[in-house]
């Protein structure tokens, strides 16, 4: 009886060890999945190609991005070469409007950010792609865009990292 319980424990413990190890660097409880050989990231500066350029949305948005991968992952951000590689530009940052009143007037507008991103994963070439992301937020029209603008250019940021960091690593 002993043996029997000496026994199974050994097999659950080297059970544990062997997952343990068997996952380390592929599986994140962000719900990331990273090649195993892949140690660091790079994410360039977005240069803003935009025909309306807001000044702090290239550095906004290469910031949040790398503190992403740096809060998300166990990959190392580094300048250069890495083992995945993120970079692109924004091409678009619009407001038009979005919805009119009973009466024809605008009463809604729409902030709408584009980006090209280009991913290079050294590890995995299967697992590269270029894509663009849009986001948009509605706002009042009756307020104006300079009060609302840096809140919503943030919110939209947000999501445009998360909608990249997706595509790129968690692989749904």
């Amino acid at each position: 009886m002993r043996k029997r319980h000496s026994f199974r424990l050994m097999v659950l413990l080297v059970a544990i060890i062997a997952t343990a190890t068997g996952c380390k660097g592929g599986y994140s409880f962000t719900g990331a999945s990273i090649p195993p050989n892949a140690k660091t990231i790079s994410v360039a500066t977005f240069p803003n190609y935009a025909a309306t350029v807001n000044p702090q949305l290239s550095q906004k948005l290469t910031d949040d991005l790398r503190n992403l991968y740096s809060s998300q992952t166990s990959l190392n951000v580094v300048n250069g070469d890495a083992d995945l590689e993120v970079s692109g530009e924004i091409t678009a940052y619009t407001t038009r409007a979005a919805a009119l009143s009973a009466s024809d007037e605008v009463s809604m507008n729409r902030l709408t950010i584009t980006i090209k991103v280009r991913f290079v994963n050294n590890c995995d070439p299967n697992a590269n792609f270029e894509q663009s992301f849009s986001r948009y937020r509605d706002y009042n029209a009756q307020l104006n865009f300079s009060s609302v603008e840096n809140s919503l250019m943030g919110e939209i940021v947000s999501e445009l990292c998360d909608d990249i960091f997706n595509k790129s690593v968690v692989n749904w």
